[in-house]
């Protein structure tokens, strides 16, 4: 579903408005598990006429940042955040990804010192800089005891080799175990495949939002969002508002979930 943001202004209807969707949506019918997929920042900074795309980025790195916050305003427990794909590593040119690595550095660090978020990179480390890498890490670290809303970085992520990465990791337990290819096509299920995810032990999204008017996936949580609800904001990644989160939850809780039926 796509809903177009209209401006409403930051005065006092907006106010008013937004308090209205607050005190509509119930504990019960929220998400636990809420995706982001923030796209549109090349665009925003384009259509600003700003010098670089780097300033789009930044500016979708603080609206993340914000948004975090109003999940966790809500109660939500997990969000995903999809800020770099594999398929980025090798279509964007090396200029605009130094700047977007150096982003995400910063944007990982300022969480991990925030409220009392647990901070998790899901993703591979294969073609990212070794100090993207090191923040990382140390953003996972400095937030493992945190009993906080848990945010999951989706960095170098693609949601083909996740699936892959996770059989491979499946086998070579197995294998270490002493188990042939026999007993492990008989022990293969769905739960153990999710339980080797990188999102493992983690509720499935129950909602992902995409921004920009795009709406397809683009190989981002293919395993895990089999029965998650999908809406899609025209809004560019920085223009998000609040006002577009707390309608995208009010639609997810007047569906229906059939879970594939």
């Amino acid at each position: 579903m796509s809903k177009r943001s209209f401006p409403l202004g930051r005065g006092l209807l907006y106010g008013l408005y937004q308090t209205r969707l607050k005190r509509g949506l119930t504990k019960d019918a929220m998400p636990r598990h809420v995706a982001m997929i923030i796209d549109g920042n090349r665009r925003w900074a384009r259509q600003l006429g700003l010098k670089t795309v780097a300033h789009g980025h930044r500016a979708g790195a603080a609206k993340m940042r914000e948004f975090l916050e109003w999940c966790d305003d809500l109660g939500i427990s997990v969000v995903t955040l999809y800020l770099l794909s594999s398929d980025n590593l090798t279509n964007r040119n090396s200029d605009e990804l130094t700047a977007l690595m150096e982003i995400i550095a910063e944007l990982a660090d300022d969480l991990s010192r925030f409220r009392d978020w647990r901070v998790q990179h899901v993703g591979s480390t294969a073609g990212l800089p070794e100090h993207l890498v090191t923040s990382l890490a140390e953003a996972e670290k400095r937030t493992a005891t945190k009993t906080g809303m848990h945010v999951n970085l989706a960095i170098g992520y693609g949601g083909r080799t996740e699936i892959t990465d996770a059989m491979r990791s499946i086998v070579a337990a197995h294998e270490a175990d002493g188990g042939s290819l026999d007993t492990l096509a008989e022990l293969l299920t769905p739960d153990m495949i999710g339980e080797h995810l990188y999102t493992g032990g983690q509720p499935d999204p129950d909602l992902v939002i995409r921004t920009s008017g795009e709406q397809r996936l683009s190989d981002f949580m293919l395993w895990q969002s089999a029965h998650s609800e999908f809406y899609f904001v025209e809004a560019l990644g920085p223009d998000l508002r609040e006002v577009d989160f707390l309608r995208a939850v009010r639609d997810y809780s007047r569906r229906q979930r059939r879970y594939g039926s």
